[in-house]
C-alpha cells in the first residue's frame, strides 16, 4: 500500500500561514482533510484550490525559515554532484544536488525541514549539507532532466522481482477510478522486473489470462477475473488510443506509460479469435549510449566509420535478441551529428531528438511501398528501415547507397551459420556487396562487429 505523501515543513508551519494572514483557519482544516483523502501534501491542496500560489508558499518559507529560495527553471546543476544523491533518494525526498564547495553540498529541497532526508544525504554523501528551498515541480523536472533514462531502467531492473506480483494490486482494496490503470502498470512493472519484453492477454475459461513470454516459453502469471475483463480491455485500448468499441478487426497502437520513473513504450496489437480478442504487448527499453553496449574501441570505430559513410549497416540476431535496441543506440549516436536522419517504422519505440521518425499507417495507405517511393524526396543522409521482407524493397534501399546514403536495417538470423545460409541466395547479391558494417547479437553480453572487409570475407 502507498504511504501518505506529506511535506513536513508545511505540516509544522501550516498554522503560521494563518497567523501571517495568508489563509483562514477553516481553509487550513479543509485542506488537511483533502490532503489525507487524496494522498497529497497540504501545500499541493492549497495550490490546486487556488488559495495560494506556489510562489506565495515558497516566499513564505524563505522568510519564515531564513533559507534562500532558488528558482530551478533556468538553473544549471553541476552534473558531477549527482553521484552524492541516488535517483531513488532524489525521487523519494524531492531533493536534488546543485553544487559543492569544499566540504559543503548545496541541495534544493521542497521540504527543507525533513531532517530524516538531510541525515540520509549526509550519510551517503559524507559531507555537510546546505539546503535551499525550491518548488517540488521544479525539482522533479530537474530529476527527469539530469538523471538519465537508462539509469532509471537499471534501477528498476536491479530490484528483486521475485517477490513482486501484479496480483497484489488486483486484490487491493482500491475502489478508485484508477484501479484498472494501476493493474496495467503493475503488470508492466512485473514484466520489466523479470526482464520480459512480450506480454499477452487472452480469454480462457477461468478469466483473462496474463502471459509472459521468456526464452521462447509462455508462462501464465495469473488471470484477470471475467467481471473486470471488459473494463481492463477498454482501459488498455483507450491508453493506446485504439477504438475500444471495435473487436472484430485487428488494431495496432502504442502505449506510453510510466512505471515508477521509467518511461515505458509498448506496441499493442489486438487480434480477434473465436475465444475473443487476444492482445499482444511488446515492451521497448530506453536506448543506451553506444559505448555502453559496444565495449571494444576498435568495434566502436568500425561502427562510427560506417555511420559516417555510404553503405548498409545490418543488425542481425534471433527474435528478442535486442536488434531494435542496438539500432536505436546507432540512431542516438548519429543524432549528435548535423545530418538528416529518418526512420520508417510500424511504431516509434522512443522519441529521439534530431531524428525524423515516421510511423507507417496502413489505415490511410501510408505503407512501406509508398514511404519508400517518397522518402528519397526528403534527401535523408541516414535511413533506418524496419522489417523489410521483399526483394524489391531490398533492391530499392540498396540503391540508395549509390546516392551516398547510409541505410540501417535489421535481419533475422538465429546464428552466424543461419545468416550465412540466408544471404547465400542470389536475391541478396547486391545487398552483400555494399554492407559496410554487420553487427551480430549472440546475446546481451556477446555482440560481434564486422567491418566491410571482414564481412566480405565471411560471406564469400
Amino acid at each position: 500500500m502507498e504511504t501518505t505523501v506529506t511535506n513536513k515543513t508545511l505540516e509544522k508551519l501550516k498554522y503560521d500561514l494563518v497567523r501571517a494572514g495568508l489563509v483562514a483557519y477553516e481553509t487550513i482544516e479543509q485542506a488537511q482533510e483533502i490532503a489525507s483523502a487524496q494522498n497529497i501534501n497540504i501545500g499541493q491542496v492549497l495550490i490546486n484550490s487556488g488559495v495560494l500560489s506556489e510562489d506565495d508558499i515558497l516566499k513564505f518559507l524563505e522568510a519564515k525559515l531564513h533559507i534562500p529560495y532558488v528558482n530551478l527553471d533556468d538553473y544549471t546543476l553541476d552534473p558531477k554532484c549527482l553521484k552524492y544523491i541516488s535517483l531513488a533518494d532524489a525521487k523519494k525526498y524531492r531533493i536534488i544536488p546543485l553544487f559543492k564547495i569544499e566540504d559543503t553540498l548545496t541541495v534544493a529541497m521542497a521540504d527543507p525541514l525533513d531532517l530524516f532526508a538531510i541525515d540520509k544525504v549526509i550519510e551517503t554523501a559524507e559531507c555537510s549539507i546546505e539546503p535551499v528551498v525550491s518548488s517540488e515541480t521544479g525539482i522533479l523536472k530537474k530529476i527527469n532532466q539530469y538523471y538519465r533514462e537508462d539509469e532509471i531502467a537499471a534501477e528498476i531492473s536491479t530490484e528483486d522481482g521475485t517477490d513482486y506480483d501484479w496480483r497484489d494490486e488486483l486484490h487491493s482494496d482500491d475502489l478508485s477510478d484508477n484501479h484498472i490503470q494501476k493493474i496495467i502498470r503493475a503488470v508492466l512493472k512485473q514484466a520489466i522486473l523479470e526482464k520480459v519484453h512480450e506480454v499477452t492477454f487472452q480469454h480462457e475459461d477461468n478469466g483473462f489470462a496474463v502471459n509472459f513470454k521468456k526464452n521462447g516459453e509462455i508462462l501464465n502469471k495469473g488471470n484477470i477475473p471475467q467481471a473486470l475483463t471488459s473494463s481492463f480491455v477498454a482501459k488498455l485500448k483507450n491508453l493506446a488510443e485504439l477504438d475500444a468499441s471495435v473487436s472484430e478487426v485487428p488494431q495496432l497502437g502504442k502505449l506510453n506509460f510510466k512505471v515508477d520513473e521509467l518511461n515505458v513504450i509498448a506496441s499493442i496489437s489486438t487480434f480477434p479469435t473465436i475465444m475473443g480478442e487476444r492482445i499482444f504487448l511488446k515492451i521497448y527499453k530506453p536506448p543506451r549510449a553506444l559505448n555502453q553496449i559496444i565495449k571494444s574501441e576498435n568495434n566502436l570505430n568500425v561502427i562510427k566509420s560506417a555511420l559516417n559513410n555510404p553503405g548498409i549497416i545490418i543488425v542481425c540476431g534471433s527474435p528478442l535478441s535486442g536488434k531494435t535496441h542496438i539500432i536505436y543506440s546507432l540512431l542516438l549516436e548519429s543524432a549528435s551529428k548535423n545530418k538528416n536522419i529518418m526512420t520508417l517504422e510500424s511504431i516509434a519505440k522512443y522519441n529521439l531528438k534530431n531524428v525524423h521518425q515516421c510511423e507507417l499507417n496502413e489505415n490511410v495507405g501510408f505503407n512501406m511501398d509508398k514511404a519508400s517511393r517518397f522518402i528519397e524526396f526528403q534527401s535523408p543522409d541516414i535511413v533506418y528501415l524496419e522489417g523489410i521482407k521483399t526483394k524489391e524493397s531490398f533492391d530499392y534501399f540498396s540503391s540508395l547507397v549509390f546516392e551516398n546514403k547510409t541505410v540501417i536495417m535489421e535481419f533475422l538470423a538465429n546464428n552466424m551459420e543461419d545468416l550465412r545460409y540466408k544471404l547465400s541466395f542470389s536475391d541478396f547479391e547486391t545487398l552483400k556487396s555494399i554492407i559496410s558494417c554487420l553487427v551480430f547479437i549472440h546475446s546481451q553480453d556477446s555482440i560481434e562487429v564486422f567491418s566491410k572487409e571482414t564481412v566480405q570475407k565471411y560471406l564469400a
